[in-house]
Parts: structure tokens; sequence; C-alpha cells
């Protein structure tokens, strides 16, 4: 396979704070040899194990990069036991867009790995955690958020694993990160998705959906800041007490969870992020936006939860998610 053309501008196994660029040749109308600047940092204190920390590999969700660029401006060499690679804006070129994905090439990030090194630039950008950063990595934390379309009560996220060991490695984490919720959450779409890539290597995997909505309140963002740091901890890269609070731990059986709407219009809620429902239960109804006089489609829960994401915001086209519900665990 060919050589990735990304390139680092720090020394991974150089100890100490270390900021600089993965830089990716990119030639385009105005910059003939211009290249794409996604910001990393390291630190590094001798040997022990790595997390590796990312935000933004959707460019329009914000929690994780306040989180992330805010741990790469504080965190010191001496309090490490390892080593932590901080990448805040993994999609770059989307995040400075504020796209869900890649201005340049349409690109979903987390439906490209595990990438091609003589790809797209977003190809690029996955074949290169997938075969040089992902192989240093003993812990790795992905952020996401609802971006701009979707809405989510807070929560860290595991999933199901062949390897129970595993398995057990990956919610112990997401349970010391202790988002408000804590989730064994089901994918609509696992094919291509960097979570699969983590896992196949074997990885200890966290991921998060903490609020949404295209920005980040002060609650969503110390949810963020407070779980990484948790995170590290639990890992012995960092010293230190965890901070809980009490987390509700839900679970997805069946793809039931998911709503998705035939109709466009616009959407009326019947319920709030956090409530429950019982099978059968309105969740929304959808008004035509072309003729008035017209009575709404109605939408009705498959099975009994808790509505942990809706759409955002209030239009709706044919094919959306509506909705989505899980169980909560209450043993």
């Amino acid at each position: 396979m060919r050589d990735n053309p990304i390139s680092p501008t720090i020394d991974f196994d150089r100890d100490g704070v270390q900021h600089g660029y993965l830089r990716l040749p990119y030639s385009r109308d105005d910059s003939a040899w211009g290249s794409i600047q996604i910001p990393i940092t390291q630190v590094k204190n001798g040997s022990g194990p790595c997390a590796l920390l990312t935000g933004a590999n959707h460019g329009d969700e914000y929690e994780g990069p306040l989180a992330l660029v805010e741990l790469a401006a504080d965190l010191k060499a001496v309090a490490v036991s390892g080593t932590v690679i901080i990448i805040p804006f993994m999609n770059h070129p989307a995040f400075l867009a504020g796209t869900r994905v890649s201005p340049i090439d349409a690109v979903n990030m987390n439906r490209a790995f595990p990438g091609q090194p003589d790809g797209t630039a977003t190809q690029k950008i996955a074949d290169y955690f997938q075969r040089t950063l992902l192989p240093m990595a003993d812990v790795v934390l992905d952020f996401h958020s609802g971006g701009k379309t979707l809405d989510f009560v807070p929560f860290a996220a595991s999933h199901a694993l062949d390897d129970l060991e595993q398995q057990g490695r990956c919610r112990a984490a997401r349970d010391a990160f202790n988002a408000p919720f804590s989730i064994e959450m089901r994918e609509i779409d696992a094919l291509g998705m960097y979570d699969d890539a983590v896992e196949t290597q074997g990885k200890t995997f966290v991921t998060t959906e903490i609020g949404g909505g295209g920005t980040a309140t002060s609650y969503s963002a110390e949810v963020a800041r407070k779980g990484v740091r948790n995170l590290l901890i639990h890992a012995g890269i960092l010293q230190g007490d965890l901070t809980v609070a009490p987390s509700r731990m839900l679970s997805q059986q069946d793809d039931g969870c998911f709503h998705f709407t035939n109709h466009n219009g616009l959407v009326d809620f019947a319920v709030n992020l956090g409530q429950t429902v019982a099978k059968g239960d309105l969740i929304a109804r959808i008004w035509d936006t072309h003729h008035t006089g017209v009575p709404p489609r109605s939408f009705y829960a498959l099975m009994n939860g808790l509505l942990i994401a809706r759409h955002h915001p209030g239009l709706v086209q044919s094919g959306d998610c509506l909705a989505v519900l899980a169980t909560e665990i209450t043993n």
C-alpha cells in the first residue's frame, strides 16, 4: 500500500508538550502548493498508556472541540504518565466551514474508514488515523454531538462487541466519563465508521452525543470537559479522583428505537428530550407547509422508552430521523 502523504510537524517519540499540525498537501486554485493543516497537540511523559482524543469528526459539532482546545492549552507534561494526543478538529475543513461533511470532497469522515492514502482529502485523513495514529493508542475518545440537525440528551456510549473483555473495558471507560446518561448504543449504519476502525484494532473506545442544534451550551461543554479528564484519570494517565455524579443507564435492544419520517413538513413534538413514552404514544405531528386546513401526520412510539434524540430544527424531509428512543436500565 502507498505511503500516506500526511506528515506531522511534531515528534511522536519526544517527551514534553508539542503543538503542531498534521500537514496534508492539497493543491487547489488559490494555492498550487497549498496544504490542509490539522492542529495537533501531544503531551508525553515517559512510558505509559496513550490516549487519542478527537473532536469535530463532523464539522458542526462543538462540545468536543471546546473541551479539547482547553485541554491542549492547559495540560502539562509533568501531570501526565504516558501520552495524550489531542486533535480538536479531526475534519478541519468541515469544522472551518461549519458543515457535517468536508466542503472539499463532500465525504463524511465518519463513513470514510479505513480510508485511502491516494483517495480524496477526507479519505487520506482517515487512512492516516487508521494506519498511523490508532496503532499508537490504547484508549480512544471521539466526541460527537447532534450538529445542526439533531439534538441529544448528553450521553457517553460504548457498543456491544464480540470480544467480551474489550467490551468490558469500553463499558468501564464509558462509565468513568460519567455523562448524565450512559448507553450501549446501536448505530443506524456502522459501515466505514471511525468507531468500527478503532474497535477492530482492539482499542478501548468511548464516543459521545452531547447536545446539538449546531451550538454548545455552558452545560454541554462542561459535560465534555469533565468527561475527558475523568477518562484520562481512569486510564492512569492523569492522577486524581474521578468527578462523579449520577448517570442514568440506557440500552437499545433493536432498530425499533429509530423513528423516521416519510413526509416533509413542520414538526410538532409531543414529548421533550429525556421524557419517557409507552409504545403507541404520540411522539410528533408533521404539518403540511404548502396548505392550511390539512390535518397533520402523526408519528407514534414503536417501543417503550426514553426520548434521547430528536430532529432539529423545525422542518423535516422525508427520510429524516425524527426521533430516537432508548430503554432505561433501573436495576
